[in-house]
Formats: structure tokens, C-alpha cells, sequence
């Protein structure tokens, strides 16, 4: 699908590798926000994320640094054609090499980040960049979020639930540490799928919820559309 249309957005996606996915959609729906004045989006694909939270905030400031070439330029015309183009800027660079040029802090970093480990030898497609950890490590995220980050701000991901665990812990190693945590899973019998994870630079205490996206019949469950309705066109 080359376009997916939103509510109040639309996403153009033909060319960039990694397509409108439930993934980036439950993190940005899910987010806390308070009342932030600057977002930064790492890894941004075509935009998505940006997008989300600019309908969802006031945020003055909403950057974007996204690698692949194509997914740039992708994010570049959806931020122009969309509501907001005002507060959305896309940067082509490296996160690595942003952290070392940007000067400013943001009040809330999100990313939907690369979740597996490279084969060797494996040629690296447009979509596996998009996809793999070799460009984009949990360290490197971690670390640059952390430098990246205002005093008071927090951070946002959403990882492989497998991966919580060792997040959690390089996480803390950089001094970010659990704010909230929410476990998903397909339906009540299947086993755990995703975390999302909000750190803050204050230990702090914080609740771990459960949630659940179908139904046992496969229809979307009452809290995953609570959750979304305010994007989907169906909900």
C-alpha cells in the first residue's frame, strides 16, 4: 500500500522500506505527553511518529533524523503536505552524527528502533537498515536519547519483548531509568510480543500494565481502540 490514510494525515509510502506498522502506531498513541515544547523523532521512516505527535501536542519543535535516503525524502513531503509542516523538520544524518552537531535538548525522544541482530556476510537492503541493529545499536540510542535530553524530559520506545530486560538494564547504565512499561500481546492466550517503555532521568516508581489487541474472535479489542481511535479511519 503506497498511501495510508489517517484521520487527520496521510502517510505516502512507496518508496521507503519500512511501511506504516502497528508498532509505530501503538507507540505514538501510547506515549505520555506533558505538554512538551520540543519532540525529537530518531529513526523517523516516513514520518509517522512525528506526525502523531504533533497532532497529539503543541510541541513548537518537532525534528526528525531518519538515514535511508528514500524514507527521508518520503518524511520530507509528508511533513510539507500535512496540518503541521510548520513544526516538522526532517534531518538526513546519522543519529550519531546529530547528537554531535545539534545543540539543543528535547523534551521528549521517540523511537520505534531497529530490532534485530544482522546475518554475516548478509548483503543490507534499504529495509534491512531500516530494520537491523548493526546502524543502529540499543547503546547508541540509549546514549545519544540520553544526551539528547532535556532535564525534565523523558524518552519512548517500543521493543521486542524478549529484549526488555537487557533495554531496561542499558538503559539505567546511561542513567535513564522506567517511568512506565506496558507488555502487549496479540490476544489473552498468546504469549507477550512488544514492551513499551518510557524512561525519565529520575528513578522513580512505575506500573507495568498489559495490553491485549484482539479479541479471542480476532476483532480489535476495547482498549487497543480506545487507544488508537484517534488516528485509524475505521475506529
Amino acid at each position: 500500500m503506497s498511501t495510508f490514510q489517517f484521520k487527520e494525515f496521510t502517510i505516502q509510502q512507496k518508496s521507503a522500506a519500512m511501511k506504516v506498522g502497528t508498532d509505530s502506531i501503538l507507540l505514538g498513541s501510547w506515549v505520555q505527553l506533558k505538554n512538551e515544547e520540543s519532540i525529537l523523532d530518531i529513526g523517523a521512516g516516513t514520518g509517522l511518529l512525528s506526525l502523531m505527535l504533533a497532532q497529539r501536542s503543541d510541541a513548537e519543535i518537532i525534528d526528525a533524523v531518519e538515514i535511508e535516503p528514500n524514507a527521508f525524502e518520503e518524511a520530507i513531503g509528508n511533513f510539507e503536505n500535512s496540518p503541521w509542516g510548520d513544526r516538522l523538520f526532517c534531518y538526513h544524518s546519522s543519529i550519531q552524527d546529530f547528537a554531535l552537531e545539534i545543540e539543543d535538548k528535547y523534551d521528549l525522544i521517540i523511537a520505534n528502533p531497529p530490532y534485530f541482530e544482522p546475518y554475516k556476510n548478509k548483503a543490507i537492503s534499504a529495509k534491512s537498515t531500516a530494520r537491523q541493529t548493526q546502524l543502529l545499536d540499543y547503546k547508541t540510542l540509549l546514549k545519544s536519547s540520553k544526551f539528547l535530553l532535556s532535564k525534565t524530559g523523558t524518552c519512548a520506545f517500543i521493543i521486542p519483548f524478549d529484549k526488555e530486560v537487557y533495554f531496561i538494564e542499558l538503559a539505567q547504565n546511561k542513567g535513564l531509568f522506567p517511568q512506565r512499561i506496558t507488555h502487549i500481546k496479540d490476544t489473552k492466550t498468546a504469549k507477550y510480543k512488544r514492551s513499551l517503555l518510557q524512561f525519565g532521568l529520575e528513578k522513580a516508581g512505575y506500573d507495568t500494565t498489559i495490553l491485549i489487541l484482539k479479541n479471542e474472535n480476532k476483532s480489535y479489542s476495547k482498549d487497543f481502540i480506545a487507544l488508537t481511535k484517534d488516528f485509524y479511519l475505521n475506529f
